[in-house]
């Protein structure tokens, strides 16, 4: 007929705080008011719901926006690999990179802006020139070859200057 629950004392449902509850159900936990109900701080279904539908959007707001941080110094050229020559000449320079199997280069403008004439020439030992050219803003290329065991030589040209490497990677 007694029950104990939570050290108070229930008979047949009803508790000691005049709440009816079903016989060997339990008082809520979490903090309570002054006449034994819980108050409306400690359970805010609303906070949870807001806090679900909030997170994912700054998450949003973050890829949308990007890093704030400085761009990373691989981002002026589309080549994947380490970077293995730089020749530089008077309105841009030309860069090579290295990857396990392939090598890759770009003519890469010193101030981009108006169109001009740009061009990158790239080749294997043994193999025809790949060669990109055309009226670009920022840079010309990327130009890839298959250079595993091979040498190649770049050479690159923005508006009237132009620069060269001899044979290299091998």
């Amino acid at each position: 007929m007694f029950d104990e629950v939570d050290g108070a004392d229930e008979m047949d449902g009803v508790s000691g705080d005049g709440v009816t509850r079903r016989p060997g159900s339990r008082r809520p936990k979490g903090p309570t008011g002054p006449e034994g109900r819980r108050t409306a701080r400690a359970d805010r279904p609303g906070r949870t719901a807001v806090s679900l539908l909030v997170l994912p959007l700054l998450g949003a707001l973050v890829l949308v926006l990007g890093p704030t941080g400085p761009a990373p110094a691989q981002a002026a050229s589309a080549c994947s690999g380490r970077l293995v020559k730089t020749v530089a000449f008077s309105t841009g320079s030309l860069r090579v990179y290295k990857s396990r199997a392939y090598a890759c280069a770009v003519a890469v403008a010193k101030k981009p802006g108006a169109r001009r004439a740009m061009r990158v020439s790239l080749q294997p030992r043994g193999g025809r020139a790949v060669v990109d050219s055309g009226r670009f803003t920022k840079l010309a290329g990327p130009v890839t070859v298959h250079a595993l065991n091979r040498c190649v030589r770049a050479s690159g040209s923005v508006g009237g200057s132009s620069g060269s490497t001899g044979w290299i990677l091998c």
